[in-house]
């Protein structure tokens, strides 16, 4: 990734600089009696996530969480006690932790307007001192759970960045809350997510497609997006999609997931995004075979076979690089209605922005 490696490069030159803190914040507790409810603690996790991201801090996404409940055996949506959320903090090498409870509390009414209301509470905790922040309070209907979740989005932000935040009104013009509409971008990258999983491609691009350009998870919507199209066979539309994604996110898995898009179409610029992921992580055995699998179909054998050879060495197992070395050596190009090597190109299915982020932060501070 050569923007990450010009960057690096300058730790070089002026010396080290200061870590940018870093923040988690986990699912909110359940604490009524409805388990049922247990998403609403995730949902204002991913809420005042995304609101921090959106703002230049630093912030783990779910999937490092995630992994840290696992390895710590804590249940995804346990009410934890003050010592556990400590030791998910120090996990995940986080400065700063929030967290908090809701209570949701049914209607009482004959005939009610409303299901019933809910009681956030968000808590702060810094862990370079062990202090406890103040105390952030919500309470409104139900079925107004969004625009609750982006105040308290809006206050957390506000009590970590009180001179730059955003005013409230600027807050809610950015990301406007709707009463659990459908519409709402959330829902639809975590659906987009849900079906990527299954397996069923084309509903996942159809949800990944709905996420707009201002919500914090659309370069990674995208990027999904543009795998969903190529395993359903658009490798048009999976190119304009890695497309938008590079122009802002220099990632080595995108670069390689576009030259693979464009490689399927037999365009010339695959062999360029190719050397750019291989340029990031010249240890990637997936970015050296791409590498070599396009100079082979450029007729390059000799470089093309030197790519392979590698693969081979540090992976004897690896019947496909075997092959093509093979065909290398033959000097044995692409052959029409050769099904054992076409469609031979190897994608990236991890998307590593908040790694990119974090180290821009730590190479390029905010100025106070």
């Amino acid at each position: 990734m050569r923007f990450l490696f010009a960057l690096a490069a300058c730790l070089c030159v002026f010396g080290p600089v200061a870590e940018a803190d870093t923040y988690v914040v986990l699912p909110f507790f359940n604490v009524s009696k409805d388990k049922n409810l247990d998403w609403i603690g995730e949902s204002l996790s991913e809420t005042v996530t995304e609101a921090l991201a959106a703002e230049g801090l630093v912030v783990l996404d779910r999937d490092n969480r995630v992994e840290v409940y696992r390895r710590l055996s804590i249940r995804p949506y346990a009410v934890l006690t003050k010592a556990s959320v400590i030791k998910i903090g120090e996990s995940l090498d986080a400065e700063h932790i929030i967290y908090g409870q809701f209570e949701f509390r049914p209607s009482q009414e004959p005939a009610p307007k409303s299901k019933g209301s809910l009681q956030i509470t968000g808590r702060f905790l810094n862990l370079k001192g062990l202090t406890q922040g103040s105390e952030l309070r919500e309470a409104g209907a139900l079925e107004d759970l969004a625009p609750l979740q982006n105040h308290l989005a809006w206050q957390t932000l506000r009590f970590i960045k009180p001179q730059t935040a955003p005013s409230e009104a600027e807050f809610r013009q950015r990301r406007p809350a709707m009463r659990l509409d459908p519409r709402y971008s959330q829902a639809c990258f975590h659906l987009g997510r849900l079906h990527w999983r299954k397996k069923e491609y084309k509903l996942a691009a159809d949800w990944f497609q709905k996420v707009p350009a201002s919500d914090v998870h659309y370069r990674e919507a995208t990027f999904f997006l543009g795998l969903s199209k190529y395993y359903a066979g658009d490798f048009a539309g999976a190119q304009e999609a890695f497309q938008i994604v590079a122009r802002i996110v220099p990632l080595n898995e995108v670069y390689n997931n576009l030259g693979a898009a464009e490689s399927r179409r037999n365009l010339p610029d695959a062999l360029e995004n190719f050397k750019k992921a291989l340029d990031g992580d010249s240890s990637d055995t997936g970015y050296l075979f791409n590498m070599g699998y396009a100079l082979w179909k450029r007729g390059d054998f000799a470089a093309a076979a030197e790519r392979f050879r590698t693969v081979v060495d540090r992976d004897p197992s690896d019947a496909n690089a075997s092959m093509m070395l093979a065909r290398c050596l033959q000097k044995s190009g692409p052959r029409a209605n050769d099904t054992r090597t076409e469609g031979l190109e190897r994608l990236k299915t991890n998307y590593e922005e908040s790694q990119y982020w974090q180290l821009k932060a730590v190479l390029q501070p905010e100025k106070p």
